[in-house]
């Protein structure tokens, strides 16, 4: 049997699902309507939403098993998250990563298996809806299309849970999901003895834009930061706005070398926007940067506390240093 390997972007895709809230939660109508309907339409006997956590696939949502979640090494879906194709196995007896697997020689006897992944943003792939038969099975191009269809359907409820987690004007996570985000992020970087540095940034000179522009043009100026944030900073780095015009990034693996070098290509990205956009206003921010310190910072939260001053600390100076 070969157990599933880990995907590239492991930290991020766990911080993800975890920052859903959704594993372990009782089960909704919303999803097991899909379920049921998939059952239905391909004639399976098994059919599951299947949420691939750290050690375990956990079922959201399953017709056909009496199970809530098996062990992620013994997992069909633990290799179907791998990549963004539908990951389909038509006899599992005769594939080798499979033929001794304890769920083919064993309750459920798999032998068909067709799992589509399942994705939020840029998250990474939680999981998969996926279809099982007890009885070798091919599927036709279709098929496939459908499958995906309603796996499509899942991941809208799965961005709906999200919604709770994300900022509406930017898109970026809120402040309640990016302490889901950070915490798992943390947990990771202690785990593996990697480096971490936490941002707090301000936009300088904000009010103004909405005193003299007007809010919508404030609005416009925080979507526009936002966006620089995103090409600035790594898919892996948590990006969260904190409210109002309050920004945060956590760069996991990260010295504060190159904490600094993200920070230039931000300034860089400001720079080229407010010379594109000639809006009447130029965008720049002060920020905190403060490298995670074990005995300095018990908590999540005192670790933002000391980048919010770090950050009031910057904004003062820069103040003092006068125009630029």
């Amino acid at each position: 049997m070969q157990a599933p390997d880990l995907p590239p972007d492991e930290a991020l895709r766990l911080a993800t699902l975890r920052s859903l809230n959704i594993l372990d939660t009782p089960t909704e109508e919303r999803f097991d309507r899909l379920t049921r309907l998939a059952k239905r339409l391909f004639g399976v006997p098994i059919v599951l939403i299947s949420l691939v956590d750290a050690h375990r696939q956990w079922f959201k949502s399953c017709v056909g098993v009496n199970a809530s979640e098996t062990p992620r090494e013994v997992s069909f879906c633990g290799h179907a998250i791998l990549a963004d194709e539908i990951f389909l196995i038509p006899d599992a007896t005769q594939d080798p990563r499979f033929s001794d697997n304890p769920m083919v020689t064993g309750e459920p006897h798999i032998r068909f298996y067709a799992g589509c992944p399942l994705s939020v943003g840029v998250g990474g792939r939680l999981g998969t809806l996926c279809l099982i038969d007890t009885e070798p099975c091919q599927m036709s191009a279709d098929d496939l299309a459908l499958l995906r269809d309603l796996a499509r359907m899942a991941e809208q409820e799965l961005a709906a849970v999200q919604m709770a987690t994300l900022d509406e004007l930017t898109g970026l996570s809120n402040r309640r999901g990016f302490m889901a985000l950070a915490q798992h992020a943390l947990q990771w970087c202690e785990r593996h003895r990697q480096p971490a540095t936490l941002l707090y940034m301000d936009l300088d000179e904000f009010k103004p834009i909405n005193d003299r522009f007007g809010h919508a043009e404030g609005d416009l100026a925080l979507k526009a930061f936002a966006q620089c944030l995103g090409e600035a900073f790594r898919g892996s780095d948590v990006i969260a706005r904190q409210g109002g015009d309050e920004f945060l990034v956590l760069l996991t693996e990260s010295s504060p070398e190159q904490a600094s070098a993200a920070l230039e290509r931000l300034r860089s990205l400001l720079q080229a926007y407010n010379l594109s956009s000639a809006r009447g206003y130029a965008l720049d921010f002060s920020v905190g940067a403060v490298p995670y310190d074990r005995e300095r910072h018990a908590t999540l939260d005192a670790w933002l506390a000391a980048a919010d001053q770090a950050m009031y600390e910057a904004k003062r100076a820069r103040k003092l240093a006068g125009p630029r």
